[in-house]
């Protein structure tokens, strides 16, 4: 079962120096099935923040149609949860009720709120800091509560936008392996940007590789590894060097500079 589709997607922004539309993404088509994990590769500035955006409903497409379960998307779609880079936790709110915003917003009742906020704080490493604040956590910490938050509202496509790009790499890893267990887990569907290419290879199922302004699809390759659901150990087959060297390749990662020198 197909989750989430892009239909030849493009999407255009007004250039405010010339009052000419200028393509962020253009011929975007792709489907992810129920449970499946893909990652989103590209250089900055092609447009995969633009296709989560669009994947959520808080932008419409210029062209072509997203679906999320057969339904076209045209505004914000209770079936997605959407994580970025910042964890955005409400520093007036405890983390229990950080992570039961969703469902509050919702019209849970507060017994169940409690239930759902508790087990998943469990799952994400925080038992006894359901009453501390933001402040009073640490980064990684307040990133576990916002993949709790996410989780809470039991979506059906999760929309992941570099989410441990601010922490340190052993944090990142760490967090990569819980977030990675859950989506397992659960058979969650993920479309997830990131800059990091092992991190992509480790946590998905299928890379999709991005071209420069105005983005499009260049390349798709099929993560045909086991261990997916331990990005940690999956880290150390011996695939994932050829896997990182072919995506450097794509990316021209090097070549620019082996230019100069040469």
């Amino acid at each position: 079962m197909v989750e989430i589709e892009f239909r030849d997607v493009g999407k255009s922004f007004i250039d405010k120096q010339t009052g000419e539309p200028r393509a962020a993404v253009t011929n975007i088509s792709l489907s992810i099935a129920k449970g499946e994990v893909v990652s989103l590769i590209g250089p900055s500035g092609c447009g995969k923040s633009t296709l989560l955006n669009m994947g959520s409903g808080l932008y419409a497409p210029t062209s072509g149609k997203v679906f999320v379960a057969g339904q076209e998307v045209t505004k914000p779609v209770r079936e997605v949860a959407f994580m970025l880079q910042k964890d955005l936790l409400m520093q007036w709110r405890t983390i229990e009720d950080n992570v039961a915003l969703g469902l509050e917003i919702a019209g849970v009742d507060k017994s169940e709120r409690k239930r759902v906020a508790n087990e998943l704080l469990v799952k994400c490493h925080l038992r006894g800091f359901e009453k501390h604040y933001p402040y009073q956590l640490s980064g990684g910490m307040r990133q576990r509560a916002a993949i709790a938050r996410t989780l809470a509202v039991d979506p059906q496509v999760m929309l992941l936008d570099e989410p441990f790009s601010a922490l340190d790499a052993q944090t990142k890893m760490i967090l990569q392996q819980d977030l990675a267990k859950m989506l397992y887990e659960k058979k969650k569907t993920a479309l997830f940007i990131t800059h990091d290419l092992v991190e992509g290879i480790a946590l998905s199922d299928r890379l999709l590789v991005m071209s420069e302004r105005p983005g499009t699809i260049i390349e798709e390759i099929v993560i045909d590894l086991p261990l997916r659901d331990n990005p940690l150990e999956r880290r150390k087959l011996p695939e994932i060097g050829p896997l990182q060297g072919r995506l450097m390749d794509l990316l021209k990662i090097g070549k620019e500079e082996d230019a100069v020198l040469h």
